[in-house]
This record gives C-alpha cells, sequence and structure tokens, in this order.
C-alpha cells in the first residue's frame, strides 16, 4: 500500500479532476487496460507525455461499453481531443488463445478479471465517442491500431479487415512509439488547425476522399493495391505488405497509399526513434510506478505484478522475425536510454516499499541489444532488410555487448540490489561470434559468462522457434545448430561455475512452412537434447506481420512462392501435440500419424516403437 497522496496519479475520476482545480480537460485517455502508473505500460507513459506538454489529460480505464455509456461522459467534452487506445495488447490477442477460444483471464485487469474490455476495443470506443461527441476530435494509437493501420489479415474474423481508420470512424491514427507525433498533433489542435488539415505530421494516418490526397512535396508516395484489390486477389495482399514491411523499415521510407471505397487511408512516414535525450525524458517522468489506489480492494493486476520491478533500457528490435509485432510497431531501429537514466530508475525501483532486493529485467523487447546499431549510418539509411540479423548478422550491425555488461556490473553495484535478473528474451545467435577477433571486439563471451553465473535465476529463456531450417527461413531465425552451440557454451559456463541452471527453449508449431514432419523432427530432436518441452505454442497470425499474410495468402510475399500453413483446427491441434510425445495419451495418435505420411523411422526415434509395434 501507498502513502502517496491521489493527486501523484492523473485523475481517473471526475472528483479527482476537480481536485486539481479544473473544470475541463485538454485530452481524455481511453484505455482498455486499468490505470498502472508505470513505464511499461503504454497509457501510463502517453499521458505523463501529454502531461509534460502542460496539458490537462484525463484517463477513462476501461470504461462500460454496455450499459447507458456514463463512463464516456463522465468528463464532458475534452479541449483539445479524445486519445484511444485497448491497451498493451491487442484486444483479440488479449481475449482468445491461438484456438480462438475465449480466455478466463486478462492480466492488465485487476483481478486477473475477463470481461473487461470489448472484442475490436479500440473501434469500439471510437463508435461510442463518434456517437455521443460527433464533433470532437478522436485521435487513437497504441498496438492495436498500429498493426491495423492498413489493410490486413484477422484471424479472429477470419477475413481481411480494411484500415482500423475506416472501421472504427477515427479522425487520425499515430502508429508505433508516437511521443513526437502526439507533440505535433496535440500543438497543431491548440493552436486551432482543423484535425482533417494535419496531413504533414510524420508517423500519422490519416483518411481523404480517394481524389484529393495532397500532394506532399517531401516525401516519395507508392500507390498500394486498393482494400477491394487484395480482397479479390490473395498475390496483390501480399505483395502489398512486402511495400509496408519494407517502409516500416527505411531511415527514409516513402508515403503509403491505400484506397477504401472512395476514400483514401495515407499513411506518413515515421519519424527517426527518440535521440538518448529524449527517450530519457519519457522515462524520466513522475511515474508513481503503482496501480491507480481505486484498485486496491480489486484484486492484483497480473501484469503489473511480472513487471512492478522491471527497467526498460532500450525500444526497437532489428530482429525482424515473421511472427513478431515488435518491429513493425516500434521499429527495427534500437533507442537507448542513457546509463544515468537507466541508474536512476534502478534507484527508484529500490525505494519501492515492496522491493526485496531483486530486479526482475534490465531488458527491452530483446535482452540484448542496448545501444546497438550500424556503424555506417549511410549504409543504415540505404537498406530495407527488415532484419539486421537474418539470414546473417550485417557486417555493418556493431553488437557489442560490452555497454550492456557494464550496465549491469553498474546497476548490480546498488548496496539495496541483490541480484539484477535478466527476465527479457535473450538472441543467443548474437552471442556466438564467427572467430576470436569477433569475440574479443564485441565481448561476446564476457557478456555470456556474466549473464549466465550472475543473472539468471535458474532459467534462462531463449527462443529457437524451431528446429527445421526451411520453417526457421521463413521464421526468419536462425538455424538450429546455433542453438546446439549456444547451449555448450551455457552449459560449460555452468560446469565451470558451479552452477546447475536450466535453459528453457521457447517453440512455435503450425507457423507457415511448418508440416507434420517438421513437428515429429522437432520433437526427436530436443527429446536426444534432453527436452520435455513446456514453453511451446501454437502460432497466432496477429495482424501486420509476415506470419499472417502467409497464413491467409499461402504466398511468400519476398519470393512469390506458395508456402504450405496448417490452417484447420486439427491441422493446428495435430502440429502441436508433437510437442508432448511423451504423454501417455499422444503415444498412439503420433505413431499411426507418422506411419500414415511414411516416417514410421521417426515414430521409432521419439517413441521407441518400430514399425511392428515392438519397443526399441
Amino acid at each position: 500500500m501507498s502513502n502517496l497522496p491521489i493527486d501523484s496519479w492523473l485523475p481517473l475520476t471526475r472528483d479527482e479532476m476537480l481536485r486539481r482545480g479544473w473544470e475541463q480537460p485538454d485530452v481524455i485517455l481511453i484505455s482498455g487496460d486499468a490505470y498502472v502508473d508505470h513505464p511499461a505500460f503504454g497509457t501510463a507513459v502517453i499521458a505523463r507525455v501529454i502531461e509534460s506538454l502542460g496539458y490537462k489529460v484525463v484517463i477513462v480505464a476501461q470504461p462500460n461499453w454496455q450499459d447507458d455509456l456514463r463512463d464516456f461522459r463522465k468528463f464532458g467534452i475534452p479541449r483539445l481531443c479524445f486519445a484511444v487506445s485497448s491497451g498493451n495488447m491487442d484486444s483479440m490477442v488479449n481475449h482468445y488463445t491461438a484456438n480462438i477460444r475465449l480466455r478466463s483471464d486478462d492480466a492488465y485487469t485487476p483481478g486477473g478479471k475477463a470481461g473487461f474490455r470489448p472484442d475490436y476495443a479500440t473501434t469500439v470506443y471510437t463508435k461510442i465517442l463518434r456517437s455521443i461527441y460527433p464533433d470532437v476530435p478522436v485521435i487513437i494509437g497504441g498496438i492495436e491500431a498500429s498493426m491495423r493501420r492498413l489493410t490486413h489479415y484477422d484471424y479472429w474474423s477470419n477475413t481481411l479487415m480494411p484500415s482500423i481508420l475506416t472501421e472504427s470512424g477515427a479522425d487520425m491514427l499515430l502508429y508505433g512509439m508516437a511521443e513526437k507525433s502526439l507533440k505535433e498533433v496535440l500543438t497543431r489542435l491548440d493552436a486551432h488547425h482543423a484535425v482533417k488539415k494535419l496531413t504533414d505530421i510524420p508517423q500519422t494516418v490519416f483518411r481523404c476522399a480517394a481524389e484529393s490526397v495532397p500532394p506532399e512535396a517531401e516525401w516519395e508516395t507508392i500507390q498500394l493495391p486498393s482494400h477491394e484489390k487484395c480482397l479479390a486477389d490473395k498475390t496483390a495482399f501480399a505483395m502489398s505488405f512486402k511495400h509496408i514491411e519494407q517502409e516500416s523499415n527505411r531511415m527514409n521510407a516513402s508515403r503509403l497509399v491505400q484506397e477504401v471505397k472512395q476514400e483514401a487511408v495515407v499513411v506518413n512516414p515515421p519519424y527517426p526513434p527518440l535521440a538518448t535525450g529524449e527517450l530519457d525524458a519519457v522515462y524520466d517522468l513522475p511515474y508513481t510506478r503503482l496501480p491507480h489506489p481505486r484498485y486496491l480492494k480489486r484484486g492484483v493486476i497480473p501484469a503489473y505484478e511480472m513487471i512492478r520491478h522491471s527497467i526498460t533500457i532500450h525500444r526497437g528490435c532489428f530482429g525482424g522475425c515473421a511472427f513478431c509485432t515488435i518491429s513493425a510497431h516500434q521499429g527495427k531501429f534500437v533507442a537507448s536510454r542513457s546509463e544515468v537514466s537507466i541508474l536512476s530508475e534502478v534507484d527508484a525501483v529500490t525505494r519501492m516499499p515492496d522491493f526485496k532486493g531483486y530486479i526482475s529485467d534490465l531488458g527491452g523487447p530483446s535482452a540484448n541489444m542496448y545501444r546497438m546499431q550500424g556503424d555506417d549510418i549511410d549504409m543504415c539509411a540505404k537498406c530495407s532488410r527488415p532484419s539486421c540479423i537474418h539470414p546473417s548478422i550485417c557486417s555493418n550491425l556493431n553488437i557489442d555487448h560490452k555497454p550492456l555488461a557494464n550496465l549491469y556490473k553498474q546497476a548490480a553495484a546498488r548496496p539495496e540490489v541483490k541480484k539484477i535478473i535478466v527476465s527479457s528474451g535473450v538472441r543467443f545467435d548474437m552471442l556466438l561470434a564467427r572467430n576470436a577477433d569477433d569475440d574479443t571486439r564485441f565481448g561476446l563471451t564476457g557478456y555470456t559468462r556474466q549473464l549466465v553465473a550472475n543473472h539468471v535465476s535458474g532459467r534462462l529463456k531463449v527462443a529457437p522457434e524451431h528446429t527445421s531450417d526451411e520453417v526457421l527461413k521463413i521464421m526468419r531465425k536462425p538455424s538450429f545448430k546455433l542453438f546446439r552451440e549456444f547451449r555448450q557454451k551455457f552449459d560449460a559456463i555452468n560446469r565451470e561455475c558451479g552452477l546447475q541452471q536450466q535453459l528453457i527453449p521457447y517453440f512455435i508449431s503450425s507457423h507457415p512452412g511448418s508440416q507434420i514432419e517438421d513437428m515429429a523432427h522437432l520433437a526427436a530432436e530436443t527429446k536426444d537434447m534432453g527436452f520435455r518441452l513446456e514453453q511451446v505454442q501454437d502460432l497466432t497470425p496477429t495482424p501486420m506481420t509476415l506470419a499472417s499474410v502467409i497464413y491467409y495468402s499461402g504466398i511468400h510475399p519476398f519470393t512469390g512462392k506458395a508456402v504450405f500453413t496448417a490452417r484447420s483446427k486439427e491441422e493446428k491441434l495435430a502440429q502441436h501435440r508433437f510437442f508432448f510425445w511423451y504423454k501417455p495419451e499422444n503415444r498412439t495418435w503420433i505413431k499411426s500419424s507418422l506411419q500414415r505420411i511414411g516416417r514410421a523411422d521417426l515414430a521409432q526415434k521419439l517413441l521407441g516403437i518400430s514399425v511392428n509395434g515392438k519397443r526399441h
């Protein structure tokens, strides 16, 4: 329990707003998450950024969309705009499993209770605001809006959906990590610019009549296939994605235009990533790091419990994994905080009343990309690769791990800190040097030794994702042989340090390219390595990822070739069952399935059963 005054949090109620002497807010922020004033929660970050710009911001957290809509009315009309987000997750990913079964919990709600946000939350909230306040600007953002900014495949309805701007009726969309675009939008609205005139701001999306797309001399324009063309032609949809992904990963990107009926959806290129000082300013804002007191009697918020003592040290990811939304949302160029800012936050965590000496994470989208970028930025400016480390690590990429190792040492040296745990996923392929010179130059073995010896809490999670090189190529992940190599290194360091820690690999079933035979190989190879897999998942094709595009279209956008994908529930369940070959109820099914495709040899390897049923 905190002794902080209620004014330490931004207002959640009209009474809290009036306590501050405000009669009218400038911005009303609508969120599908409970309000946790912690920099790991997007609602808190955006609200604090708005506050830092001098505007009066209030929050409507998890409004009831099924009653008389009083939650949407309680603050009245904002002076500038409504800002709407589904929360830290796409609401459909939040609600449903990979098999489209309704989840029984919600990690971003007190008590973990489900049912406090609607499906397609951004669209539902926006339509309500449009019906009540038709003349007030509505700006949408967050990962749900960001990843649905153009025509996208929606797994839960099994349809191609148009831009969420079209679906929701919002005025503008701010995609990605939108502090810069948000500042510009609010500044112009404050100067009485009409929202329909805000067409030249980077990292924004707007709608206009198809024949009235404004000319922009600053940017080149790429005309994408229309939504209707994508509906009629899956190849056109796949090729459209190629442009979207390439322009999302360029330093000097083009503007994208896509027609939907009689309208055009226009995506302006992104801003450059925040500079270190700019990112520090975001994380140095006066977060309480605590849930709002109104939730005290409603139970803990599970997502907060996981990250309450964790610290984000960078944004962005240059991995470019086919199934992941991070690079598409945060960008592939890494923005890193300064050591001073990070260590200041470490000190803030140590002062929390419930701190017991353990920092639960110093990381980000990936654990080990801190302060990494190209040696020659001019080369990066000409590049459109979606990944800087696939199919191999770019020769221009500086993967120096020494600054990160030094950061760990400085944080761990705080007298109040007993242990720094690295919980973010580690890119193990970046820790395996091509030669001895690179190992020394980038401090790879030194970092790995420090990580394993000091910053693992019994288990280190890594994500090889599959064992088939063909599937891994589609995933944009390294060959499985690198995982074997890393495991040897991990085990050797544990022996040298007298430790008995586990390496926990993550795998995915039903990814495009993966067939039953591939899953049997995965099960057999991991069995040989002594694993009984726990951290496994079936692919959920999330909007605007390469995997979702292949899943829907059957075509790889970058090769034009057809790719097999398990699509039915039966096919997906079949692939997933191979993870659990050791369960008695799966043995007979695995044996018959492999015999049916002529791979009884794999049944023998996996189950110890020969063709005639005898055990070997």
